[in-house]
């Protein structure tokens, strides 16, 4: 049962034009409410609000800015958290909700908003979300029935070192979790800026996967997305990099993992991020 005393949760990724991703949200957002209690309403930062409602079981996905600002103008009682669904600590969570938190406060000087943390921080031993990962693992092994397969944990890429640095660490993690289940486990981003500042994004995965030994054999790829999308979907740009790294390499195999976002164990994160930041804005 929701109970009207906890404050109003704001679950928020950084939106997609597919549909499965605001889809995901909403799975996850149900789920989050079981476990916390609270109400849990599922919005976006950008784009989603332009996928057809049709594709979304006639509700059209929200906006966090404009769920917030219909929220307050129609008199909302009580604080609320305003929760990433993100890995770790990208620009849209240090400045651009930042930003338009701080605008919303100027129209809405009585709102009680405060922002959560991100899934990963990597001063903490904890292992959930690496843990998530394996389990990924591990399932498209059993479903591909491989031997011997080689692990590269992919995220997006980010021209921020702090984000590089979270993926850095899960697959380290990964590492350490899977051990002599698999035969090697890496890392590598899709994509980066150009630049030598840029350079902890690399490798790509284009490149990891021409380069031994993961241009042979069976790789999986260890999707460190939370939900499918332009980039992690059937179809996305991971599954266009694979088929343009195997023309190339005719003994590579790849085998890409689902998302981890509605795995149990990120939705406890997300928990326990709701409950700091509730005990913040009391």
């Amino acid at each position: 049962m929701k109970s009207p005393y906890l404050p109003t949760c704001f679950l928020f990724d950084n939106g997609s034009l597919r549909p499965a991703s605001t889809l995901n949200l909403r799975a996850v957002a149900k789920a989050l409410e079981g476990e916390i209690g609270a109400t849990v309403k599922a919005v976006s930062l950008l784009h989603s609000s332009g996928v057809d409602a049709g594709e979304l079981g006639g509700e059209r996905a929200q906006l966090l800015e404009p769920a917030l600002s219909e929220w307050l103008a129609e008199g909302a009682k009580g604080p609320a958290v305003l929760l990433p669904f993100f890995f770790g600590p990208s620009a849209a969570l240090t400045v651009y909700v930042p930003e338009r938190v701080a605008a919303l406060r100027a129209k809405f000087p009585d709102a009680r908003l405060e922002q959560a943390g991100w899934l990963v921080d990597v001063g903490l031993e904890d292992g959930r979300v690496a843990g998530a990962l394996a389990a990924a693992v591990r399932a498209t092994i059993r479903r591909e029935n491989l031997t011997s397969a080689k692990v590269v944990v992919v995220d997006h890429g980010s021209p921020l070192r702090g984000v590089a640095q979270v993926r850095d660490h899960l697959a380290c993690q990964v590492a350490g979790l899977l051990g002599a289940e698999v035969a090697e486990v890496s890392m590598a981003s899709m994509e980066s800026r150009e630049g030598a500042e840029y350079a902890f994004n690399r490798p790509l995965l284009a490149e990891r996967l021409r380069a031994a030994p993961f241009d042979a054999g069976d790789v999986v790829l260890a999707l460190q997305f939370l939900s499918p999308g332009r980039h992690a979907g059937a179809g996305g740009d991971i599954a266009e990099i694979c088929e343009a790294a195997k023309a190339e390499r005719p003994g590579l195999r790849t085998w890409m993992t689902e998302t981890i976002g509605a795995d149990a164990r990120v939705i406890g994160v997300l928990a326990e991020r709701y409950r700091e930041a509730a005990g913040r804005v009391g």
